[in-house]
């Protein structure tokens, strides 16, 4: 992975606020937007929405970059609803260093298990039934001072669509803010009283509506399916191929010796012919939906005739002269390209196993989008065009694998012919790949399997997690010199994010897909100790989508790893969704329990895929019948490289 790229990536989802009064919508605050998010703050009602109410930010409330512009909030007010992973943040003067954080004793990340506390002062309560969600708080450890820092509150299992929760403070030392009890509505105080919640120990008390379904996933999946509809397919629900292939032109076939490389046979580059959803011709970089209507429930459309040439390569491997190979899409790294299945431990997935493997760009976080990501840092406007072009880039991915399982495509060219075995296609992907391939996979026609490669989700708390998020500094301080609520206003992009991103998805991956879409089974492989993508967001994702785990790994500094998630009492595992922790050793320290980066010892990031016992373990899943063995021997899983 670049990691210089994923800096850059860093850097345009942060989004530092504008100077603001001191008190806004009735409460002291550093910034309008605080607390975040909020009902009555940020939202109004609208029965035309499925929930109710519609996001009402003002554009005076949005940040502004140095030229004094604010952030247009046209396509946030589209939605009926905040992210099911959202971070909320809250101002609380007490709560300034990490030792005033123990001292409050709201539930950290490592001992998740307290949030059912009978005095926990951090509570996420379900409006209409009082009764408690999984939650964990943090200190802000990015603020420049401590008269800044924020208290973060994280789910640490997704948020279900539609509902209102109730993010309750209590037993502080801090004096309920000027205005804000007054400002709680009657549903808000019926939830406290639901849940034995007095008065007297509140000190901040606040509701806040999740997006429904439909405003969180109606666009990817209108565009799907008119994309596959223009093939012939109405009916992607059935697992059946109808209609005719996508049309794709091959560019280049290069052959290779053995001596040349004793594991590709073939590698074949291409364009397909994808149906495009944005307002200009091709799909370029930078580019947004097109509307063909300015209601905010308006789904994407067609301007006639115009598609976007995705690239493609597909890696043959040598093994397919003896049997006809596996076939799979391969998701690749942040801001990369197709290309990417040239690496090492690709081909060796390849040759070890016989796959054919083939890759399209991520459109929206592909190596052609970085120029667009630096005009989005200097306007984050414009940041809506990484969103849809991100959506267009998934059904790019779909047309992909439905050109390489059809029997009137690949299959039927040359090139292709006796090599590969298209009775069942599978899904692989790393690190981005994985991120983006959640969602993918939710809404895939053609494979039912999937492994996510060091996976995890929900960029707004990915990103100060990451070591490459340091980049952001030298890029977006001279457009947003007014930095103060970096992490709040991350969250508020999350927003966008989610509609191409799998945090908004994991109640669709496996066994309760969106309408229309077949079921899948999803493996997940994470890396004890990654810099670039937080082990604590791998764990709200196999919580978020039940998945369940094998051993746990061998190090850990919570109180009950992997808290929430079951345990595989018996193997072959045949669930539809699994954890696996692989462990490099101690080369790697364990990671923060503050929201920075691990900086310490070898990165693991790609230790899982570079170990054969992973791979092996990928294969056993990549079955029509796939099940989880246990590879490491009844013991915690470590990679080739275990080092102490």
């Amino acid at each position: 992975m670049n990691l210089r790229l994923l800096g850059v990536l860093g850097a345009l989802a942060l989004l530092p606020s504008a100077a603001s009064a001191a008190t806004c919508n009735g409460t002291p605050k550093r910034g309008c937007l605080l607390p975040f998010p909020s009902n009555v703050a940020h939202t109004k009602k609208d029965k035309t929405s499925a929930t109710g109410r519609r996001v009402a930010f003002t554009k005076a409330e949005m940040p502004a970059n140095a030229q004094g512009v604010h952030i247009d909030p046209t396509e946030w007010n589209r939605n009926d609803g905040f992210s099911p992973g959202q971070s909320i943040a809250v101002h609380v003067p007490s709560l300034k260093t990490q030792a005033d954080l123990a001292k409050s004793k709201i539930v950290p990340d490592t001992d998740l298990a307290r949030y059912k506390d009978k005095k926990q002062p951090l509570l996420l309560l379900d409006e209409k039934t009082g009764t408690r969600s999984i939650v964990w708080g943090e200190l802000d450890a990015n603020a420049t001072t401590d008269a800044s820092r924020n208290l973060l509150v994280h789910p640490a299992k997704n948020l279900v669509p539609g509902r209102t929760y109730v993010v309750v403070l209590r037993f502080l030392k801090d004096k309920t803010p000027a205005g804000m009890w007054k400002s709680t509505t009657p549903a808000v105080r019926k939830a406290l009283k639901r849940a034995g919640v007095s008065r007297k120990s509140v000190y901040v008390a606040f509701d806040f509506t999740v997006a429904s379904d439909k405003s969180l996933t109606s666009r990817l999946l209108a565009i799907r399916d008119n994309a596959f509809k223009q093939l012939g397919d109405t009916n992607l629900a059935d697992g059946k191929i109808q209609g005719a292939a996508p049309k794709y032109s091959i560019t280049s076939v290069q052959d290779f010796t053995e001596a040349e490389n004793p594991k590709l046979l073939r590698t074949i580059k291409g364009t397909v012919e994808v149906p495009c959803y944005l307002n200009q011709t091709g799909c370029p970089a930078g580019a947004r939906f097109h509307y063909s209507s300015s209601k905010k429930d308006a789904l994407p459309t067609q301007i006639p005739g115009n598609v976007q040439e995705a690239p493609f390569q597909c890696n043959i491997p040598r093994a397919a002269q003896s049997a006809p190979s596996r076939i799979g899409i391969y998701g690749h790294g942040l801001l990369g390209d197709e290309t990417q299945i040239d690496e090492d431990n690709i081909q060796d997935m390849s040759v070890e196993h016989d796959f054919t493997f083939c890759a399209t760009r991520w459109s929206g976080m592909a190596a052609d989008d970085i120029p667009n990501a630096i005009e989005v840092l200097k306007d984050f406007s414009k940041f809506p065009s990484l969103a849809d072009r991100l959506q267009q880039g998934i059904v790019n991915t779909l047309y992909l694998g439905r050109l390489l399982k059809h029997p009137d495509g690949f299959a039927a060219n040359p090139a292709f012919a006796g090599l590969i075995d298209t009775t069942n296609e599978y899904f692989d992907s790393n690190s981005q790949g994985a991120i983006l391939g959640g969602v993918t996979t939710a809404v895939a026609p053609d494979w039912s399997r999937a492994v996510l490669g060091v996976a995890t989700m929900n960029y707004g708390v990915l990103l100060p997690r990451s070591v490459d998020f340091d980049l952001y500094k030298t890029i977006l301080a001279p457009a947003y010199p007014n930095a103060g609520e970096d992490i709040t206003i991350l969250s508020m992009v999350q927003m966008l994010w989610d509609r191409g991103e799998t945090d908004a998805w994991t109640q669709h991956m496996t066994t309760n897909p969106p309408k229309g879409t077949i079921s899948h089974a999803v493996l997940m492989h994470v890396a004890v100790g990654d810099h670039q993508v937080a082990n604590v967001m791998s764990d709200v994702e196999a919580r978020s989508m039940g998945a369940s785990t094998a051993e746990l790994p061998a190090r850990s500094d919570d109180k009950t790893p992997l808290f929430g998630i079951p345990r595989i009492g018996k193997f072959p595992f045949r669930g539809s969704a699994a954890i696996v922790y692989w462990d490099g050793g101690n080369q790697t320290p364990l990671p923060p329990v503050t929201n920075v980066p691990n900086r310490g010892g070898a990165d693991p990031h790609s230790f899982p895929r570079k170990t054969p016992a992973a791979r092996q373990q990928k294969s056993d899943w990549f079955q029509p019948n796939g099940v989880l063995n246990d590879v490491c021997g009844g013991q915690a899983c470590r990679t080739s490289n275990f080092s102490g």
